[in-house]
């Protein structure tokens, strides 16, 4: 397997004297997996999010990105190739139009004039907004919003792209152009990893599941193994993907033969049934 682009060992953080937000994460991300990061509220998701991208520092504990060490020395490369994608645009979005809006990241990397518009273009073009680069963002719909929040960390070009819960709020048009985006851009190789409370998308889209409870991670495996486990989804309070409970059932009714393959979406449940029919 390659190196890990990003290696933390044993991540601590807390608000405040009472309360550990992350108790010992040690985990290895490597380039180009599909990440899902899963768990209740206040389980440490977006927390450990704001360490590995540098806007929090951990109180104890390593962040190592392409085998170097983060120190303050380094923090800005670490910077530069995590980017976050943040629930609420609202929160990410400052500038008065479009087109500047997803101009600042690429000018503060003080990039040449002719670079910085290569990237704003590409990025506006990638997520369909080029119409609406003269408009103020704050005028555009939620979904609309959404699409200007991730061309400005698509300008940024990073290595990383992290998405905290990219689906809340968007209704199914918008949370279907998501996905599409998303499948861009891991088919061009860029490490994703999405914090969701959707089960669902995690089990149809997500390669690699962590799960986090309490400030740690309680589980690291495929969607399968995961939500297969019943400890960790009690423990968790997670429910169980719906696809995955119809499958269950229709095999221990003896409707459908057990194979081992477990469909993920219904394009897969549909071949699956076409092509086992009755056991």
């Amino acid at each position: 397997m390659n190196e890990p682009i990003l290696q933390v060992n044993d991540l601590h953080y807390s608000y405040d004297d009472t309360q550990a937000a992350l108790k010992g994460i040690s985990v290895s991300i490597y380039p180009g997996e599909r990440i899902a990061v899963i768990g209740s509220n206040g389980a440490g998701k977006s927390t450990f999010f704001l360490n590995i991208n540098g806007v929090l520092s951990p109180e104890h504990g390593e962040i190592f990105y392409h085998g170097t060490k983060i120190t303050k020395k380094s923090l800005p490369q670490l910077r530069k190739n995590i980017g976050i994608v943040f629930q609420d645009a609202d929160n990410q979005i400052i500038a008065s139009s479009v087109k500047a809006e997803v101009s600042f990241g690429p000018m503060n990397l003080k990039l040449p004039r002719e670079e910085v518009v290569r990237r704003v273009n590409m990025a506006m073009e990638y997520m369909n907004i080029t119409e609406y680069g003269d408009r103020p963002p704050h005028y555009l719909s939620g979904g609309e919003k959404k699409r200007v929040a991730i061309a400005d960390i698509i300008a940024m070009e990073p290595d990383v792209i992290i998405f905290d819960e990219p689906t809340a709020a968007l209704d199914p048009l918008n949370a279907a152009m998501l996905e599409e985006v998303l499948e861009k851009l891991s088919a061009e190789q860029k490490t994703l990893l999405i914090s969701t409370h959707d089960v669902d998308f995690a089990y149809r889209w997500a390669k690699r599941v962590l799960v986090f409870c309490d400030g740690q991670i309680i589980a690291d495996g495929t969607p399968l193994s995961v939500f297969q486990n019943d400890e960790v989804v009690k423990k968790a309070s997670l429910a169980r993907p719906m696809m995955l409970d119809v499958y269950q059932e229709l095999v221990g009714s003896g409707l459908l033969a057990d194979e081992g393959v477990y469909p993920r979406d219904m394009r897969e449940f549909r071949e699956l049934v076409g092509k086992r029919g009755r056991p």
